[in-house]
């Protein structure tokens, strides 16, 4: 409900959940909440795309750059987490970003 009330309050165009698969890229446990998550939120909120994001490795890059950066690993889960929030989304932007570049140049060139 907080998520919810959070997307309506910023006017959110697009709901990014992580999706944590095995290293085979294979759905687990955790893979089904999230993708059950989802599945509530996109009842929620109809008029906003909510869209699943892989999360591999997402946790062990965020602590190792926090670790490089000189912060301790000890007590900081929640900067990890935050952190690694952080790399789900850049990616998925990076990605979403070459998709759209993609299309422009098929469309401005006219023969990709």
């Amino acid at each position: 409900r907080r998520i919810v009330d959070i997307v309506r309050e910023y006017e959110a165009v697009e709901v990014i959940v992580g999706l944590p698969q095995t290293l085979r890229g294979e759905p687990g446990k955790a893979a089904k909440l999230a993708s059950d998550f989802a599945r509530r939120l996109r009842r929620a909120l109809p008029d906003v795309p909510v869209r699943l994001a892989d999360e591999r490795f997402t946790t062990v890059t965020a602590a190792r750059a926090l670790r490089e950066s000189g912060v301790s690993a000890r007590g900081a889960r929640p900067v990890i987490d935050q952190a690694a929030a952080v790399a789900i989304l850049q990616g998925w932007l990076d990605e979403r970003s070459s998709v759209v570049n993609e299309s422009g140049q098929q469309d401005a060139g006219g023969s990709r």
